[in-house]
């Protein structure tokens, strides 16, 4: 995995040091409400090695029918446009890699920030976040749409796996804290800092207002911040490692008002062109730091990996100094925050724009973009008109117990939502006609 052994070594020495007399063992700081699962379920008879309820909720994750589709998922790129380039699931697992090893540094529980990460990404539609920002346009009339609350909804409604008594889908049943640290926006729409990020839909609040029970206000928990971020780290240094393979970048020759322009209007409009290139110079300090364009031969590409794993352990060992540094912890739940300095922060994000500068905005990306867009809009319309009848069997039984036309369109976001790219393509060319690039 990207996040290579010797940041692992370095983190742990770093961490020893840092800790003290703090114990590496998180056994103890998670309670039985931590481990509470909505439906209560009796032991296993036979459970061969014995499992935590933390490793439990890890497996259901990487079992669920969600988490497979991630493969046939726009990360950047479509998953079929390339064999090099990462798709939703390569990213989730490079995401919960990082968000493991940097959680067991921490001394919190790293099942739960891995499972967190594992699942990050369960709610995103086809096509990446241009499919997210279209069915948010689409579905105004149900509630919007955010792919960090249809997380939420996949796991605790979608996915089947444990019902109540009375016959409700419970999802995955996963255990509080971990369902917690799932919440990158714990507060419903409206009520966050963002308008277009929120965590939960209106008729999800009882799961959510169920796990957040504990939760001081909107404040997340420490193993959500520790996925959150790793996410951060994740795609902002494997989407520049995509672009340079895919021949879009070269960081030995970087347009930097055209980059930064993008900064600010992407990532961090209050940035300045200082402070930014000052990022820029620490990044190219680091020692991997290519110094001739990438050539495709097997020693550019070592060297291009050197790179990615160097700077995610760069970005990881700052967060967790700070983090020490500003917290006697304990480093889980809500005993403590993870701590990012401001230049590793911009140095991360300068990597982001780089990637969206020179990836994400190019004229052929922008085309695609737009013949998406159109395709999943005709498609939502074809299945609204066309009801149970063009859904998959678990939505039309949804459709039929909607008690009204915003509740079907939920159902039709759910169903839309849930497909992989090529499946998108396949039900827009049987209920719509054509194809999309």
């Amino acid at each position: 995995m990207a996040a290579g052994c010797g940041w692992v070594a370095a983190v742990f020495r770093r961490a020893v040091a840092l800790l003290g007399s703090r114990s590496m063992d998180a056994t103890d700081l998670y309670d039985d409400r931590a481990r509470q699962r909505l439906v209560a379920e009796p032991p296993k008879r036979v459970e061969a090695p014995v499992r935590t309820a933390f490793e439990r909720d890890r497996a259901r994750v990487v079992h669920a029918a969600s988490s497979r589709r991630l493969a046939a998922k726009t990360q950047v790129v479509g998953p079929a446009s390339d064999d090099f380039v990462r798709n939703r699931l390569t990213h989730s697992l490079e995401v919960a890699q990082v968000a493991r090893d940097l959680s067991r540094a921490l001394g919190s529980q790293p099942d739960i920030a891995e499972t967190a990460a594992l699942a990050h990404d369960l709610g995103h539609p086809p096509f990446g976040h241009n499919g997210e920002r279209l069915l948010a346009e689409l579905s105004e009339a149900c509630g919007g749409f955010e792919g960090n609350a249809q997380t939420l909804r996949v796991l605790t409604r979608l996915e089947a796996k444990t019902f109540t008594e009375e016959g409700r889908s419970v999802g995955l049943n996963l255990t509080r804290a971990t369902l917690d640290a799932c919440a990158k926006y714990p507060w419903p729409r409206g009520a966050g800092p963002d308008p277009l990020k929120f965590g939960v839909y209106a008729d999800d609040r009882a799961i959510f207002d169920w796990l957040r029970e504990e939760a001081p206000g909107p404040r997340r928990c420490l193993e959500a911040q520790v996925m959150d971020l790793a996410d951060d780290v994740a795609y902002s240094v494997h989407d520049v490692e995509d672009g340079t393979v895919a021949g879009h970048l070269d960081l030995t020759r970087l347009d930097t008002a055209a980059v930064w322009e993008t900064l600010r209007e992407w990532y961090l409009p209050d940035a300045v062109d200082d402070e930014v290139d000052a990022a820029l110079v620490r990044l190219r300090g680091v020692g991997s730091w290519p110094t001739a364009p990438y050539d495709g031969s097997r020693r550019s590409l070592a060297a291009l990996k050197n790179l990615t794993s160097d700077l995610i352990g760069r970005f990881c060992g700052a967060v967790q100094a700070a983090s020490f540094a500003a917290s006697d912890g304990p480093m889980a739940r809500y005993a403590a925050d993870l701590v990012v300095p401001r230049e590793t922060w911009v140095e991360i994000t300068v990597l982001k724009a780089v990637a969206a500068h020179y990836v994400m905005q190019t004229p052929d990306r922008l085309t695609i973009m737009d013949r998406q867009r159109s395709l999943l809009a005709e498609l939502v319309e074809a299945m609204v008109a066309g009801g149970p009848g063009v859904l998959d069997r678990p939505f039309a039984d949804d459709w039929e117990a909607a008690a009204d036309d915003a509740g079907r369109l939920r159902v039709v976001v759910d169903q839309v939502a849930s497909l992989t790219d090529a499946s998108a393509v396949d039900r827009h060319a049987r209920l719509v006609g054509g194809g999309a690039g």
